[in-house]
């Protein structure tokens, strides 16, 4: 990702993590509408199914990727279009993936993915991330696995991704 130059500022990596905190109980995300047979109809389901909607616009301004998406295996073909690669172990403002797990209203089995955020100031030994709530309808700050280990609330983390870019860009003295 470069620097964009515009009248002696530059867009940065603080900037992109900013935009991704400052997202949190945000409710632009929650409606993406399309038609089917003459009928209009909410596919995310008013905030219910958002995550990849956030998650990919947010990389989409940023020209992280090509396209913004409704679904997360649609994020993640681009992503790996786009030069996203798989790591171990996550870096501030990489893109998690976590398994698949039944959630939502409907309680439909669904991935779900999200930006990893870092430790919380709080408690240094805690990982935090920020994804969309299907319960509040935005996007929120939560432990990265959403719990302890062997806790019902804990989701597994099956891939994280990386772009090189964002390791490029210098934060902002």
């Amino acid at each position: 990702m470069k620097q964009y130059k515009q009248k002696n500022k530059y867009f940065s990596f603080d900037t992109y993590m900013a935009m991704i905190k400052n997202s949190v109980g945000s409710r632009m995300f929650r409606n993406f509408y399309m038609e089917s047979d003459g009928v209009k109809k909410d596919i995310l389901k008013n905030g219910d199914l958002s995550c990849a909607f956030f998650v990919s616009n947010i990389l989409y301004i940023f020209k992280l990727i090509n396209s913004s998406h409704c679904t997360v295996d649609g994020t993640i073909r681009d992503l790996e279009k786009s030069s996203w690669r798989k790591i171990k172990k996550p870096k501030i403002g990489s893109v998690l993936v976590w398994e698949e797990k039944m959630q939502g209203k409907n309680k439909e089995s669904h991935r779900h993915i999200g930006f990893y955020i870092g430790a919380n100031k709080d408690s240094p030994y805690r990982p935090m991330a920020i994804s969309n709530s299907s319960k509040k309808r935005t996007p929120v700050i939560h432990h990265w696995t959403f719990g302890a280990q062997k806790s019902k609330t804990y989701r597994k983390i099956e891939r994280v991704y990386w772009h090189k870019g964002l390791g490029e860009i210098k934060s902002v003295k």
